[in-house]
C-alpha cells in the first residue's frame, strides 16, 4: 500500500464523533494532569498534610478517578455517549473549581464544620464521577467510529492526543503555580473542561452502534457488568496488570515529593512531569511501527518490564536531570504497551458491551493508584524520614514492576494460551 493510499485510508476511516470525542479528551487530560501534577505538593505544602497523608490522598484521587470508570462504562452504554460526555464535563468543571477553592473565604463555614481531611477527601472524590464517564465514552467512540482497518491507528491517535493533554497539563500547572497561585491551577482545569461541555453539546453526535444492536436496557447493563466481572481470565489479567500502574503512578505521587525533599526543594516538579507526555507525543507512532509485529499481549509484557527497570537510573544518580531521564524510559515502556492494551481489550468486547469492557480496562489504573498512594507514602516516611535511605523507595518500586512482569509472562504461557483468539 502506497503512502497516499494509506493516508486516504486514515482520512476516510474515522467518523466525526471520533475526532470530537478525542479532541475533548485532550482538554480533559490537560485538566486532569494539571491538577494531578500539583496535587501532592498542594496537599503537603499548602494544606499542611504530612507526607504520608498527602501521598494517600493523592492516591485516592487517582484511584477513584479510574476505579469509577468501571461503573461509568456500564452507565455510558445505557445513557448513550453524547449524554454521558456532556454530563461528565459539567461535573468535572464544578469538581475542579471546588478543589481549588478549599481555602477560599466563602468555604470557611464548611471548613469549620468538619476536619480538613474529611473535606478534602470528599472534594477529591468528586472528579471521579466525571472522568468515570469520559474515559469509556471516548475509547468506546474510538471503537465504534473507526473502520476495522484503521482501528489500531485510532487507538494510537487517541493515546497521542491524551498525551498532548498530559503535556500541556503540567506545563499549565507550572506556569500558573509560578505566576498566580497553586489554587488557580485547579480553577484553570475547571475552565478547560467547561469548554468541552459546550463543545460536546454543539458538535458531538452519537456514534453508530453495531448493526442490529439496540441500546441496552438497565437490566441488560447490569447483566453485562456481571458477565464481565465473572470472566476469570479477563479479571485475573486486570488484577495482575495493576502492578504496572502501582509503578507508573509513582511519577505523580512519590517523585514530586522525593525531588522536593531529597534532591532540590526549589525544583519545578510540574515541569519535570512534562517529560513523559513529550516522549509519548514524539515517539508513539515510531515505536508503534517498530513493535507492530509483536502480539498485543507480548507488547504489554515488554512495556511493563521497560517502565519498571527505568527507576534504576534515579538510584544510580539522584538529580533532577536523572529524574527526567528516568521518565523518558518510563514513557518508552508506556508507549510500547498502552495503545496495544486498549486494542487488545476492545477486541475482547462483544459489540453491545464496548463501554462496559472499556470501563473495566481502567480498573488496574484505579487499583494501582489506591495502592500506590499509601505504599509510596509509607516508603518515603520509613526509608526517607526515619532511616534516611530514600533511594530504597525506588528499589521497592522496581521490585513491584519485576514481579508484575513475571506474573504477566506466566499468565501468557498458562492462562491466555488456553484461548487462541485472546
Amino acid at each position: 500500500m502506497s503512502l497516499s493510499e494509506r493516508f486516504h485510508e486514515i482520512r476516510t476511516g474515522f467518523e466525526r464523533p471520533f475526532w470530537v470525542a478525542n479532541i475533548s479528551e485532550l482538554f480533559e487530560r490537560l485538566s486532569y494532569y494539571a491538577a494531578f501534577a500539583s496535587l501532592a505538593r498542594y496537599l503537603h505544602e499548602t494544606l499542611n498534610f504530612g507526607v504520608e497523608r498527602a501521598s494517600s490522598l493523592t492516591g485516592l484521587f487517582g484511584g477513584l478517578v479510574w476505579f469509577m470508570a468501571v461503573f461509568g462504562g456500564a452507565l455510558a452504554d445505557r445513557l448513550g455517549f453524547r449524554r454521558a460526555l456532556s454530563l461528565a464535563y459539567f461535573i468535572l468543571s464544578i469538581s475542579y473549581f471546588l478543589l481549588g477553592s478549599i481555602g477560599a473565604p466563602w468555604l470557611a463555614g464548611v471548613r469549620n464544620a468538619m476536619p480538613l481531611v474529611v473535606l478534602v477527601t470528599v472534594v477529591l472524590m468528586l472528579p471521579a464521577f466525571g472522568v468515570a464517564l469520559v474515559k469509556p465514552c471516548v475509547v468506546g467512540t474510538t471503537a465504534r467510529a473507526s473502520k476495522e482497518n484503521v482501528r489500531s491507528i485510532g487507538y494510537s491517535i487517541y493515546y497521542t492526543l491524551v498525551n498532548i493533554g498530559s503535556f500541556f497539563g503540567p506545563l499549565l500547572a507550572s506556569w500558573v503555580h509560578k505566576h498566580l497561585s497553586v489554587e488557580n491551577v485547579f480553577r484553570m482545569a475547571a475552565l478547560s473542561v467547561l469548554l468541552m461541555f459546550f463543545l460536546v453539546l454543539a458538535l458531538f453526535k452519537e456514534p453508530r452502534s453495531a448493526e442490529g444492536v439496540a441500546a441496552p436496557s438497565l437490566a441488560k447493563v447490569a447483566k453485562n457488568f456481571l458477565v464481565v466481572l465473572s470472566n476469570p481470565r479477563f479479571m485475573i489479567f486486570l488484577l495482575i496488570f495493576t502492578g504496572y500502574w502501582i509503578v507508573f503512578w509513582q511519577e505523580f505521587i512519590a517523585l514530586p515529593l522525593y525531588i522536593s525533599s531529597y534532591i532540590d526543594k526549589n525544583a519545578d516538579t510540574e515541569l519535570v512531569l512534562v517529560t513523559d507526555p513529550v516522549v509519548v507525543i514524539c515517539f508513539t507512532m515510531v515505536i508503534g511501527f517498530l513493535t507492530k509485529k509483536l502480539h498485543a499481549f507480548h507488547a504489554i509484557v515488554l512495556g511493563t518490564l521497560v517502565s519498571s527497570v527505568a527507576w534504576i537510573l534515579l538510584i544510580i544518580h539522584p538529580s533532577v536531570w536523572m529524574a527526567v531521564a528516568t521518565l523518558v524510559v518510563v514513557a518508552t515502556g508506556e508507549i510500547i504497551q498502552q495503545p496495544r492494551y486498549y486494542d487488545y481489550i476492545s477486541r475482547l468486547a462483544p459489540p453491545d458491551q464496548q463501554g462496559t469492557y472499556m470501563g473495566f480496562a481502567f480498573l488496574p489504573l484505579g487499583i494501582g493508584s489506591f495502592i500506590g498512594g499509601p505504599f509510596s507514602g509509607w516508603l518515603i516516611r520509613h526509608y526517607g524520614e526515619e532511616l534516611h535511605r530514600p533511594q530504597m523507595v525506588w528499589w521497592w518500586v522496581i521490585a513491584v514492576g519485576i514481579v508484575t512482569t513475571l506474573l504477566l509472562w506466566i499468565y501468557d504461557k498458562v492462562v491466555r494460551a488456553e484461548k487462541v483468539d485472546a
